[in-house]
């Protein structure tokens, strides 16, 4: 396995997450991904349906054979999520949630559309537009990483363990200052590649630290399996942007001269 595939695998196995965790879940109140729809009849149905194409997508994208169909499945269900926000967004505009949950899902969309735009593709030559959209798309999602804790710095604060020093704030400031410094980066281009790297980096920390724990604390909360999946998957899309980057860095092969 090449390193560079190590993105679209964690990506992957988000996707897989989420599919396992719906089916295994029966109760949908709160289940963030169709929270959207509000209480619409057969809600557990479209659940269900939702957990099959997350499934499909996640094992797809992990087989080179697949992993274009995947992605663009991926693509097509992260941008569905994504966009069931927008109503939310226009019913309360300056309540910072929902802007939050989209950005989230888009981030999710970036990494499956650089994903399916790019396989099949050398590393190469000038990079397709749908990668480069994905790319920029992921920068602008980390500066809404950056508003979403500013929004939320206490609760962010909360979820640092205790046992880390030297303080809860102290993290969730410096990981809010981290995230606006990765959005300088990618979206400016400066040291974007080193950028991607310590982003994914710290969002796996996060599920190391800070995730995996939680359902062993509190194993009947909804939210600590989901954000388990949630920050998995984000996790990946941000290592498919180095992954991405670093291709673009790798120099071109040159044929062998003819003797």
């Amino acid at each position: 396995m090449h390193p560079n595939d190590l993105g679209r695998r964690v990506f992957g196995l988000g996707a897989i997450a989420f599919g396992i965790l719906t089916v295994a879940w029966r109760d949908f109140n709160g289940w963030q991904q169709i929270d959207p729809l509000g209480h619409v009849p057969h809600r557990d149905v479209l659940a269900f349906i939702s957990a099959a194409i997350q499934l499909f997508g996640g094992l797809a994208i992990q087989w080179s054979r697949t992993e274009r169909l995947g992605a663009i499945t991926l693509t097509a269900i992260y941008s569905l999520f994504a966009l069931l926000w927008l109503p939310r967004i226009a019913a309360q505009p300056l309540v910072y949630d929902p802007w939050g949950n989209l950005f989230e899902q888009s981030s999710l969309v970036a990494g499956a559309l650089i994903v399916s735009s790019t396989t099949g593709r050398g590393a190469a030559g000038q990079p397709p537009l749908a990668a480069r959209a994905g790319y920029f798309l992921f920068g602008v999602c980390t500066i809404s990483f950056t508003l979403e804790q500013v929004s939320i710095l206490s609760a962010t604060a909360s979820f640092v363990p205790k046992w880390i020093p030297p303080g809860q704030m102290f993290w969730a400031v410096a990981t809010t200052v981290f995230f606006a410094l990765a959005a300088i980066a990618l979206l400016s281009g400066f040291q974007a590649l080193l950028a991607a790297r310590l982003t994914t980096a710290m969002i796996v920390g996060f599920q190391f630290l800070v995730w995996l724990p939680r359902p062993f604390s509190d194993p009947h909360q909804l939210m600590n399996w989901f954000g388990n999946a949630q920050n998995l998957a984000i996790a990946g899309s941000a290592w498919i942007v180095a992954d991405y980057l670093s291709r673009r860095r790798a120099p071109t092969p040159t044929p062998a001269s003819a003797h």
